[in-house]
């Protein structure tokens, strides 16, 4: 008998309920593994019909369809002389579980349903799957007719088992079951995720496979790959964190006397006699062969962890690339005011080109095959992200009488560098009709507060610009390349950032409301590290203007032909603060009093214990009174463990009393008594 063994690991871009393309994605990862050499393969959670399935795991069509690709595996060729770990949802006993199959040659070994549910954050998987709580316990699951007829099985093991080769024991656990949920991307998380799978490994020994999904499934997350291989705390193979293949499969040859050798020496002493021992479920099967005496094994490799910058460049965009062939459309259009925000949108498409570009150098013919279908040219090959930048991507810079000449000519610029097709656009003759019709009907005409108008007006109007823009970007996103005399419509892009959702400070139903937000996720701060990062890494020197510029929403009337208005006098806090804000709100799960002790510590340096009263008052303020703003926002790529997306990850009210009358005594006395 030998003894090492060949296992496979892999990361696939499935999509919800596409079954029929799930499918076929998992037997080109068991056709991969298999020429490696490989005897076991594992796949990503639910795989067969996707993760993010949500309220339709209620759906008997669900578990049907998935019963039915289970079928198309067990039945292929491909499966026969390896052991397949496949995710899938099974209902038993009239429960449904999120479960492992592991099958070889045509019959099934055992099923492992998911011990812990990943139940906060982003994951609700209690609303549709109940834990297996039978620790160390098996039953007997009834296979539906569909299966029996393939495997000849009428019932297969069902529970908190392991499955026992002549020469090795596999075990099976299922996310949460390891770490609190991180499957998706989130910015500065990978190494939290490599240091789990070594510590696992270092404090009992073993040989470890992760095997995570990728790309975007259809929502918000993105999931980052990262499958890797580990034996006794070393990393010795990594797939990568951010990819355009949907197939991705990592192999390792790794030696089981090496398991023995360790454990014998590091985790005898402390294995209790009285250990639980697991159910073990036999199989005539080896991993290993006989003539294995010169197979090389793998040795550990250092992981490569990106900067957040890196992070940013290729997760949105990767993202936004599945979304955009995924969706049917021709492009994207983003309305480009200048300012940081917007232009770290066009700097991810840029980016996304930039992909593009080299999978096609790379040789990827699935995405050379998508973007011609995109792009209505079948004859077209990718070479130049400039180039391809300005067929897949529309900026327009839409002016006001309140617009400067500098913010134009920043966006101009930009849009120059990254290849993008521009528009200029004045706003001036919608804003005066629509202000007239109101005038028609009150008898009324708004003026500014600068012009002697309320601060009512003042918003008012300011609003009324925000919003025309909203629906020329709608009307220019379904017609301009119509007008260009090609087909197609555009998605409409969203630019604002995580801070600005937090306080609520944008137009509900203005340039916000789009059809998806790449940056929605991410700090201001974060934001313009990556736009210096862009700026030298891809020499887009426009960026340096828009960098040094202060953000304005350019809403209110020029001062001498200068920008007058700021976003952070608008706001009273700084994009800086606001992030602290972020974290301790959602994080550190803090209210008004317990932010303004958290915060008195941590700024008492820099501001009075009065100052930081008046700015928590002023951001709860803010936040309460904005609230119901973000039931509506734009859906954003999830990338900050502060987000305030109300639509699954943020849940709270959005209508408050904006008083906070107890909460601001509480901090008022306490300011008091310092």
């Amino acid at each position: 008998m030998g003894r090492k063994v060949t296992v496979a690991t892999c990361s696939l871009n499935q999509w919800v309920l596409d079954f029929d393309g799930n499918e076929e994605r998992i037997l080109r990862s068991i056709q991969v593994a298999k020429s490696r050499g490989a005897k076991y393969r594992l796949g990503p959670e639910l795989e067969i019909c996707g993760y993010g399935c949500a309220d339709h795991f209620y759906e008997s069509d669900t578990l049907l369809h998935s019963f039915q690709v289970l079928r198309n595996l067990l039945e292929s060729p491909l499966t026969q002389d390896i052991i397949c770990d496949v995710g899938m949802p099974i209902m038993h006993h009239n429960v449904r579980y999120n479960c492992r199959v592991l099958f070889l040659n045509g019959k099934i070994l055992l099923v492992r349903p998911k011990m812990l549910m990943a139940n906060f954050g982003m994951y609700r998987e209690l609303r549709w799957f109940s834990p297996w709580k039978k620790v160390g316990k098996v039953e007997e699951y009834f296979l539906p007719r569909m299966i029996q007829e393939v495997t000849g099985q009428d019932t297969v093991p069902f529970g908190d088992c392991v499955l026992s080769t002549k020469d090795t024991c596999i075990g099976t656990e299922i996310c949460a079951e390891l770490w609190n949920p991180n499957s998706h991307h989130e910015l500065r998380k990978a190494e939290q995720r490599v240091n789990l799978i070594r510590s696992a490994t270092t404090k009992s020994g073993g040989i470890y496979l992760y095997s995570n999904q990728r790309g975007c499934d259809g929502d918000r997350l993105y999931y980052d790959g990262c499958s890797m291989v580990a034996i006794n705390g070393d990393v010795v193979a990594q797939g990568q964190q951010f990819c355009l293949e949907d197939v991705e499969v990592i192999t390792a040859t790794l030696d089981l006397e090496d398991v023995r050798s360790y454990r014998g020496e590091f985790c005898q002493p402390h294995t209790s006699s009285d250990a639980r021992s697991c159910w073990r479920v036999r199989a005539d099967f080896s991993l290993s062969g006989d003539d294995d005496l010169f197979l090389p094994s793998h040795q550990p490799i250092e992981f490569r962890f990106h900067t957040p910058e890196e992070e940013i460049s290729l997760g949105p965009a990767c993202w936004l690339w599945d979304y955009l062939r995924r969706s049917g459309q021709a492009g994207f259009l983003l309305p480009l005011s200048g300012g940081v925000d917007s232009s770290s949108t066009a700097c991810i498409i840029y980016c996304m080109c930039v992909l593009l570009c080299r999978a096609v150098e790379n040789g990827n013919s699935q995405v050379l095959e998508d973007v011609r279908r995109i792009v209505g040219d079948y004859s077209y090959r990718p070479q130049d992200p400039k180039e391809l930048c300005g067929r897949l991507f529309t900026t327009c810079y839409m002016a006001s009488e309140n617009s400067s000449e500098e913010t134009r000519n920043r966006a101009r610029d930009l849009a120059n560098e990254i290849g993008s097709t521009h528009l200029n656009i004045n706003i001036d003759t919608a804003v005066k009709g629509i202000l007239g019709i109101f005038s028609a009907v009150t008898g009324h005409w708004p003026q500014f507060q600068v012009n002697g108008g309320s601060q009512r007006e003042n918003l008012a109007l300011q609003n009324v610009q925000a919003r025309v823009r909203m629906v020329l970007a709608y009307l220019f996103a379904q017609l301009s390349l119509w007008s260009r005399g090609k087909p197609g419509g555009l998605l409409v892009l969203g630019s604002a950032n995580v801070d600005e959702s937090l306080t609520g400070y944008f137009t509900k139903y203005d340039c916000s409301s789009a059809d998806i937000n790449p940056i929605g996720g991410i700090s201001k701060t974060d934001l313009k590290r990556f736009l210096m990062y862009c700026s030298e890494k891809m020499q887009l020197t426009a960026l340096r203007g828009i960098l040094e510029a202060p953000p304005t929403a350019e809403l209110e009337p020029l001062t001498d032909g200068q920008v007058s208005q700021t976003d952070e006098a608008d706001m009273g806090l700084t994009y800086s603060e606001l992030s602290v804000i972020g974290r301790l709100r959602k994080i550190s799960k803090c209210g008004p009093f317990s932010m303004f002790c958290k915060l008195v510590h941590m700024w008492w340096d820099v501001v009075s214990p009065a100052e930081v009263a008046q700015k928590v008052k002023r951001f709860f303020r803010m936040y309460s009174a904005n609230r119901h703003k973000m039931t509506t926002v734009t859906p954003s790529y999830h990338a900050e463990s502060y987000s305030p997306d109300d639509n699954r990850f943020d849940l709270r009210p959005f209508l408050y009393n904006a008083r906070w009358s107890r909460q601001f005594g509480c901090i008022d006395r306490q300011v008091s008594q310092m």
